[in-house]
């Protein structure tokens, strides 16, 4: 069931999102009176699910999910239709508009995700408000990724960041994400006696962070409290249960959960045993365990009831540049993480359908789906404008050339750029999925 709910509401934010950015290409196009053969939700290879004509544009909602279209007449697009192309190029046709209209119809498309995306942020924020982690609530102070700790910076577990260049810390989940992606460099560390000092990261520090898995520099140091337990592991059997206190591994202590994960993942194996130590209702038990190849045991952890986000809600006034904010940094924090799928280890991490699906809840959480459509939406945006024939950013460039040189591209070019760009996304779309079936099978 948790699958189908999941699947159920990524279909219809995809479902949203292809349509208002079908339309944003469809209303530029009526605008400057092209003629739209086609509006489609979903792809429709042999047949459609439904279809009506009016006017002059079949409206109809395909049975591929994996996108939509606008077919606008005179113009080469996915459906490739080169028999329309051959013949002289009418009034209403996309080829016979001034390049500037041209231009305007395929920005469109982006230009409507991105207001859109806007929007259901400052609603979202209006509605339900902002939750927020305070220092306040870190009772233990933060946890340091022990590859981040190797740099010998001075910062310990235990220690709070209490401000990033210069700005104090209202959300403490915010740190990691200002440091990787928005290049802050200042960070002024309270020790737990009181003392402060100044740390100044290195310019370089992206890289090294990427590379030594230290994206996530901090954490929230916790101690180690069973919330549940994975019925189909070992753990489960052993008799690990909700409520256990975990506090060692292999004999070693491990009062913290970060401290439990660092511990397992020196298991040398796939599947070894580890021994668990642990407080059950005041008496100390020990289970042999054995571990997976992610070097885990199988439970979700308690998050403690003094770990609490401080709410703060807003005057519609208010949301208005809250969401923006959001919407702005969200925007921003994608695009600074587009160059790391050209490294290793960020190909291996790119997703499909399955990781798209994974942000929603497995229970219907009409805030959760409405934040999650904005993300899509912006990310759609950003991808759609990448130059990349058979994007919209594909057409952007050949126009942009037209305009700067006063020639079009050659129609066999724009057709070989299609069809080349066709295959590099389909390429991208199976290994994307493919990562998805071997991290659900193998990891």
């Amino acid at each position: 069931m948790d699958f189908w709910i999941k699947a159920a509401q990524l279909l219809l934010s995809l479902a949203i999102l292809v349509t208002v950015h079908e339309f944003g290409h469809y209303l530029a196009a009526r605008a400057f009176k092209i003629r739209v053969e086609k509006f489609y939700l979903f792809f429709d290879p042999w047949f459609s699910l439904l279809k009506k004509k009016i006017g002059d544009t079949e409206w109809g909602i395909g049975w591929l999910p994996l996108g939509g279209y606008v077919k606008i007449a005179g113009m080469i697009d996915e459906s490739m239709d080169k028999d329309q192309m051959a013949l002289p190029p009418k009034d209403d046709e996309f080829r016979s508009k001034p390049a500037w209209q041209r231009l305007i119809v395929m920005v469109a498309g982006v230009v409507v995700n991105i207001v859109v995306g806007f929007f259901i942020y400052i609603m979202v924020v209006a509605a339900w408000g902002t939750d927020s982690l305070s220092n306040d609530s870190l009772k233990y102070g933060i946890s340091v990724n022990e590859n981040f700790a190797a740099l010998n910076l001075g910062i310990e577990d235990g220690d709070l960041i209490t401000a990033v260049d210069g700005e104090k810390v209202e959300n403490a989940q915010l740190v990691n994400l200002q440091i990787f992606l928005r290049g802050y460099r200042e960070l002024e560390v309270q020790k737990p006696n009181g003392e402060k000092k100044i740390v100044v990261l290195d310019k370089d520090i992206n890289d090294w962070m990427w590379a030594n898995d230290a994206v996530m520099a901090f954490g929230t140091r916790m101690p180690t409290i069973v919330d549940s337990v994975m019925t189909n592991r070992d753990a489960f059997t052993k008799g690990l249960s909700k409520g256990d206190s975990i506090v060692s591994i292999n004999g070693v202590e491990t009062p913290f959960f970060h401290e439990l994960q660092a511990q397992l993942a020196k298991q040398e194996g796939d599947s070894t045993l580890a021994t668990v130590g642990l407080y059950r209702n005041g008496e100390y038990k020990e289970l042999d365990v054995f571990t997976d190849a992610n070097k885990t045991i199988g439970f979700m952890p308690q998050f403690p009831e003094w770990l609490e986000a401080t709410h703060t809600d807003y005057s519609f006034g208010e949301s208005i540049s809250k969401g923006f904010e959001k919407a702005g940094w969200t925007m921003h924090d994608y695009a600074a993480q587009l160059p790391l799928i050209f490294t290793a280890k960020g190909a291996s991490s790119v997703g499909g359908f399955g990781a798209i699906g994974s942000l929603f809840p497995p229970t219907w959480d009409w805030q959760v789906f409405w934040a999650n459509t904005a993300f899509i939406s912006l990310v759609l945006a950003i991808m759609n404008i990448l130059p990349i024939p058979a994007l919209d950013g594909g057409h952007i460039m050949f126009l942009l050339y037209e305009m700067i040189t006063g020639k079009e591209a050659p129609q066999k070019v724009l057709e070989y750029a299609q069809l080349i760009g066709f295959v590099l996304l389909m390429t991208l779309f199976l290994y994307a999925n493919g990562n998805d079936v071997y991290r659900a099978f193998f990891e």
